[in-house]
């Protein structure tokens, strides 16, 4: 299955038994923008709101960390999504919040979701439906988890990949914060790359309209950053968000899921006994 639907497919299946659409919008520290009201202003019909900021381990000084299995199960279950739910997810940004539900899902275990291919720029530009006023309260279910933890990195994992280089390191960042040429978003971050590394923005796999390059393209482009189709590939990027664009692109080019370092450049970068380069 292709983990990327159009808007028109969803518009056809949109209100089918067992579906449910998820909005995952969120904004980058200095980005403008009110996710909560602007999901209570106007959505996908049927649409309930995933807080990546919620459904994360709150107790990690570490923005939207990975929750553990049991806190996950237990807020996706109050959002009514079971292990038989088919689910759509998207954003009204460059997919990236969208691609890092998608990939929380699977990490859990659960493959049936897909990401709106431009989220809400998409649905808009082909006059989808809108949803006002209320959100309605989703009936709970049951959720079990069964994690995939080989698609999760530490930063333990990193930093012996740094002698054994078993895994290759792709960021996400765009190419200025990766050369330490632009300054982090979050204060007090290093700037520069893990050693090793190699840069993919995650922008890059993005045209002009918001939905993913063709596969053909981003197979190019994965290729023209050094990615070895034959070795296993860790995504990281600002904070294990546009990570997850890269992995999304990958399974699209018929690669292998990959892993994702969750802690990312604000946990390597924040800290002062690990080496980098610009």
């Amino acid at each position: 299955m292709d983990p990327v639907i159009t808007a028109a497919e969803l518009t056809s299946g949109l209100g089918q038994p067992g579906l449910v659409v998820l909005e995952a919008t969120k904004y980058l520290p200095g980005e403008p923008g009110n996710p909560a009201a602007e999901f209570a202003a106007a959505r996908i019909p049927g649409a309930r709101y995933f807080d990546v900021d919620l459904i994360a381990d709150t107790d990690s000084p570490l923005p939207h960390m990975l929750p553990a299995p049991g806190r996950f199960a237990h807020l996706v279950g109050q959002l009514g999504i079971g292990n038989d739910t088919d689910i759509v997810v998207y954003d009204r940004g460059p997919m990236f919040w969208a691609s890092r539900v998608w990939w929380m899902f699977g990490v859990m275990g659960h493959d049936r979701v897909r990401v709106l291919d431009g989220g809400w720029t998409a649905w808009r530009a082909a006059s989808g439906p809108v949803e006002t006023g209320v959100p309605a309260v989703p009936m709970a279910a049951s959720f079990v988890p069964s994690p995939r933890t080989a698609r999760v990195r530490g930063v333990g994992d990193l930093i012996a990949n740094l002698a054994s280089q078993a895994e290759q390191v792709v960021d996400a960042r765009a190419a200025a914060r990766f050369h330490a040429q632009a300054p982090e978003f979050r204060p007090g971050l290093r700037s520069g790359h893990i050693p090793g590394a190699v840069n993919l923005p995650a922008a890059s796999l993005i045209g002009a309209d918001r939905t993913m390059l063709p596969v053909t393209e981003l197979r190019a482009r994965l290729a023209a950053a050094g990615i070895d189709a034959s070795r296993p590939v860790v995504a990281s990027c600002g904070s294990g968000v546009s990570a997850t664009l890269i992995t999304l692109a990958m399974v699209r080019a018929g690669l292998g899921p990959g892993a994702v370092y969750d802690g990312s450049w604000t946990e390597w970068g924040g800290r002062h006994d690990l080496p980098l380069e610009t």
